[in-house]
């Protein structure tokens, strides 16, 4: 699921960075004699802004758009008023960013886990084989489980990790986020969810806040005859926004669902570490075609690690060969354990 995210955040951040750089990503206009290529240029790279106190005021009656108005009517403009937007400039590098975190714990795990899986299928998930392959590809499995019996928590606490990892990731990329738009991303989702129910005359648009489409820009240069600088003022659109505010309100419900379903999954984890009865449970209830004797000893006879590789193994492989593997391998595990109880030694 995480890596598959992962190829979404990629296409994602190619497409903005495609629209970012060969279309137009801001478009100022200005009254005086400023080229607007480089009044557009000017105010991508050095940022734009709104006023905070122009969100409250009624669209079309007292601002032309929400967060825009003259700020100097009264005299000197408070710059504390002004919330300056510098994001849009990083939002496909970003997103790269977070793809590759996202990617970073399957590809952690793939590193660890060397194609243990795979190796041990030897194509009997499709079930196809003659009966004599079959019959050695069981018996090589069966070796397998054999003589590394009790080795295989390591290999399991690893996989573990790199869940406990990703939800590490989750939360960090909440807090990173928040940190990108200035404090406002943590509760983003649920403002939208808030001014969706409300009255949305009386409360500020939180998309609208954070993504804005229109924004002002402030130029300053010395074009004046006296030799002073001037103040130009210009609007901005940021077509981009339409789509970043999807792409984030997106982003925020996914890793709430994502975090709380890998947080569920870490709990499940540590209840099949601590407790044999639940392994024998998830046994019996995935593997339906085993009986629950052989479920019952292997569960008792090997450890953790041992559950968690036959539980992955039984999911890729033939169901009627897992059975057969899992009924041999119970055998063989009361045959040694009733060597051991008559003080015979295992051959």
């Amino acid at each position: 699921m995480y890596h598959l995210f992962s190829i979404e955040e990629l296409e994602t951040a190619a497409a903005l960075t495609t629209r970012q750089y060969v279309g137009n990503p801001i478009d100022c206009v200005h009254t005086k004699d400023i080229p607007e290529d480089v009044l557009n240029t000017y105010c991508w790279i050095h940022s734009t802004y709104t006023l905070k106190s122009f969100f409250n005021k009624k669209v079309g009656v007292e601002v032309p758009y929400p967060g825009i108005g003259n700020s100097r009517e009264k005299g000197k403009e408070d710059m504390s008023d002004r919330k300056i937007y510098k994001y849009y400039q990083w939002v496909c590098f970003c997103l790269f960013f977070q793809a590759m975190l996202f990617y970073a714990p399957r590809w952690l795990w793939k590193s660890w886990e060397g194609g243990k899986i795979r190796a041990l299928m030897m194509d009997l998930d499709v079930g196809v084989c003659t009966e004599i392959e079959k019959k050695t590809k069981k018996k090589l499995i069966l070796d397998y489980l054999w003589e590394n019996l009790r080795y295989h928590n390591w290999w399991a606490y690893r996989y573990y990790l790199c869940e406990g990892l990703a939800l590490v990731n989750v939360i960090g990329q909440m807090f990173l986020m928040n940190r990108f738009f200035d404090g406002e991303f943590m509760t983003f989702g649920l403002d939208v969810i808030e001014y969706m129910e409300s009255d949305q005359e009386d409360r500020v648009d939180p998309m609208i806040y954070i993504f804005p489409r229109m924004v002002k820009c402030t130029l300053f240069n010395k074009f004046g005859s006296s030799g002073e600088v001037e103040r130009h003022d210009a609007l901005c659109i940021l077509p981009l926004n339409v789509v970043n505010e999807k792409i984030y309100v997106f982003l925020w419900f996914w890793f709430v669902i994502l975090g709380l379903l890998t947080f569920i999954t870490l709990v499940y984890r540590v209840i099949i570490i601590f407790s044999p009865r639940m392994r024998v449970y998830m046994m019996r209830m995935r593997f339906r075609l085993v009986r629950r004797d052989n479920v019952d000893t292997i569960v008792r006879r090997s450890k953790m690690g041992d559950w968690y590789l036959l539980y992955i193994l039984g999911e890729n492989l033939d169901s009627v060969i897992f059975r057969d593997i899992m009924h041999e391998f119970a055998n063989k595990l009361n045959h040694n354990y009733q060597h051991h109880i008559h003080g015979v030694p295992d051959a």
